[in-house]
């Protein structure tokens, strides 16, 4: 009765903590910070969903640690979304960002991706490149299905026409027979070379 009390031995949480989603943002930094970036088409809108997306990811509901990478993506897309909401609303055919800066220092791929208008841009890179299905896409773009699949179309097909012709047939056809890809076609693009700012460094340690 008056013996030692018994504890209990705690198990460790299944749950992603505050420093596990700033080690993710911290290692795969150029990854997510290039998601954010052609999503949004320029530097300071990017850093902002950069930011915003780990912000997000800290302080939304809790997540399984096996989800936490893909959570951290899915918190850069939604803030994205937000911060381009009203030019996703007009949409506008009208290309924005980087276009009017300097997209000659990108690597190829990339300059033609943020040279799109904004809503196909938004359809193409969620869906080809993070792996989202049409229906995913159109409710975080607030649309409906067939118009992702004719905005991703019509993005593929401005691609293609800026591309070299030995690479037009197979982004033509990757735009009629796309069905969601999974995030893998991300890697294939080109790193961008990140440079981390120091107001950065007070969100990330």
């Amino acid at each position: 009765m008056f013996g030692a009390t018994k504890v209990e031995t705690q198990r460790p949480s299944t749950y992603a903590t505050t420093t596990e989603f700033c080690h993710i943002f911290e290692t795969n930094m150029s990854r997510l910070y290039r998601l954010s970036f052609l999503l949004t088409g320029d530097e300071p809108p990017a850093e902002q969903c950069f930011l915003g997306g780990l912000h997000m990811a800290q302080q939304g509901n809790p997540v399984f640690k096996n989800w936490a990478g893909a959570w951290a993506r899915r918190m850069i897309i939604l803030d994205a979304i937000r911060v381009l909401r009203p030019r996703l609303i007009l949409d506008t055919s009208e290309s924005f960002g980087r276009v009017a800066f300097n997209c000659a220092k990108e690597p190829s791929e990339i300059a033609e991706i943020v040279k799109l208008p904004v809503f196909e841009r938004s359809a193409f890179v969620i869906s080809v490149l993070e792996g989202y299905s049409d229906h995913e896409c159109s409710l975080h773009l607030g649309c409906t299905p067939a118009t992702v699949t004719a905005a991703r179309v019509r993005a593929l097909e401005r691609i293609a026409s800026a591309a070299e012709p030995r690479y037009k047939h197979v982004i033509i056809a990757s735009a009629h027979n796309q069905q969601g890809r999974d995030s893998k076609s991300a890697a294939q693009l080109q790193p961008l070379t990140i440079v981390r700012p120091s107001a950065w460094s007070a969100h990330i340690s």
